[in-house]
């Protein structure tokens, strides 16, 4: 992944310091970047998001999901399931990269992401 074009990470989050290393190492370069701990997104943002994705990638436990939402339909429900944590906003770290949204930290999932 040479760019990222929107990143939401927390500022001491462990999660989101091995996402930040990552993208260091790899030298990716991050357009936007937005502070969680600053500005909050809920439901309403996190459907924004999604709206401007085609591909979906969420970590669960140690393996990811895909899921290319141009041929699967999950519904609004299940898709917050996946990309709110418990707080009602989005999980960080969370990346957009130009049509997929990667929620999460899975290396192998990274490395995907062209």
């Amino acid at each position: 992944m040479k760019r990222v074009d929107w990143s939401y990470h927390r500022p001491g989050c462990k999660t989101c310091g091995k996402t930040q290393d990552y993208l260091e190492q790899a030298g990716t370069v991050v357009k936007e970047q937005v502070n969680a701990t600053k500005e909050r997104y809920g439901q309403t943002k996190a459907n924004e998001l999604l709206a401007q994705v085609t591909q979906l990638l969420v970590t669960k436990g140690q393996k990811y999901l895909d899921f290319d939402l141009k041929k699967e339909s999950p519904t609004e429900e299940e898709l917050m399931k996946l990309i709110i944590g418990p707080t009602g906003n989005l999980r960080a770290p969370t990346l957009r990269v130009g049509k997929k949204l990667l929620v999460g930290f899975n290396e192998e999932m990274y490395q995907r992401v062209k």
